[in-house]
């Protein structure tokens, strides 16, 4: 009989090196103050002021060390090979107490492993998602599942992964797809966002799943939600966040940050996976929506996506301290 978590992640794990880049030998190019793109030279020698490590993330692994953070018990879904970098992730995730029952490790295989060039507080990710022999375990009935960034070749998982929700209806899943899911598109995954209680994704995002250049937040939540999720939460970097739920659309702003970031790396992945864990504990959706954007903020001032991740006595103190101007508003 499988332990019944509070919250269970499916997505790749990785190690992320960071590479933080000087800028002295990179031509930024800017939109108004945005950075678009970082560019070199071919042939030339790049200089990097620093190398840091950061073991066992990815969008499902950083949901599942917030999950446990805010209190709840968190078990994670993954694959990982038995070399330096696999046994470094699994160390890191028993260190976060995420239960790792469900973590295949694969003997003589390399783990995931990708490149952050980081400049700044933005970064660009070289990945690279190792074809693994994903199938679904019996993680028996937790409260959450949370599925988040696969490779093109788990096509067929996400149909076991959606064929487990209906055989367990009281399951309810978050789904924040990852970049190889959104190219999947939607008529390949469709069954897996009828089976969706809560989907996540930035505005442009949500631009490309329904293959629109429609720019209105509320006619791209309603479009989301016609494809099967039941609540829909679309991100709009520093013009804040917005849900709708079939009922009620609620918008909050970007929690001011208090010092510039210095990362922005998985500022996304904490802002949708607290939402949901709040959703867990018995949280209301304008509760979920104003505390997600704290774990966002404290997250970006530190490299890498976990270490800044709250508890939820935490997350309350920094609300206590927003600005008036911060708080829910209904659309």
């Amino acid at each position: 009989m499988a332990k019944e978590f509070d919250f269970v992640a499916i997505g790749d794990i990785t190690t992320d090196a960071f590479i933080r880049l000087s800028g002295d030998d990179a031509t930024i190019e800017r939109e108004g103050n945005r950075k678009q793109k970082i560019c070199f030279n071919f042939g030339d020698k790049i200089e990097y002021d620093k190398l840091v490590e950061v073991a066992a993330v990815g969008n499902s692994p950083n949901a599942a060390v917030a999950a446990k953070r805010l209190g709840l018990s968190s078990a994670l879904i993954a694959h990982t090979g038995d070399d330096y970098h696999g046994k470094t992730q699994l160390a890191q995730l028993k260190k976060e107490g995420v239960a790792t029952d469900f973590v295949k490790i694969h003997k003589g295989a390399e783990s995931n492993y990708h490149f952050v060039l980081w400049y700044e507080e933005e970064r660009t990710i070289l990945v690279r998602h190792h074809k693994w022999p994903y199938e679904m375990p019996d993680i028996g009935v937790p409260k959450w599942m949370y599925l988040s960034s696969l490779g093109e070749h788990s096509i067929p998982f996400h149909h076991a992964i959606a064929d487990y929700i209906k055989a367990h209806p009281r399951i309810k899943l978050t789904f924040q797809p990852g970049t190889f899911q959104i190219r999947l598109g939607y008529e390949t995954l469709k069954d897996v966002y009828t089976q969706t209680e809560l989907f996540f994704c930035n505005r442009e995002e949500a631009k490309l799943i329904l293959k629109t250049e429609e720019r209105d937040v509320k006619k791209l939540l309603s479009g989301i939600r016609d494809l099967g999720p039941k609540i829909v939460v679309i991100t709009d970097g520093p013009e804040g966040a917005y849900s709708y739920d079939g009922e009620e659309t609620w918008h909050i702003p970007m929690y001011p940050d208090p010092k510039p970031p210095v990362d922005r790396t998985g500022a996304g992945d904490s802002f949708a996976s607290t939402f949901t864990s709040l959703l867990a504990i018995g949280r209301s959706i304008p509760e979920a929506l104003k505390l997600a954007p704290v774990n966002s903020m404290s997250v970006v001032q530190y490299v890498g996506a976990q270490e800044g991740l709250l508890p939820l006595s935490e997350l309350e103190a920094w609300l206590a301290k927003a600005p008036k101007e911060y708080t829910p508003t209904k659309l």
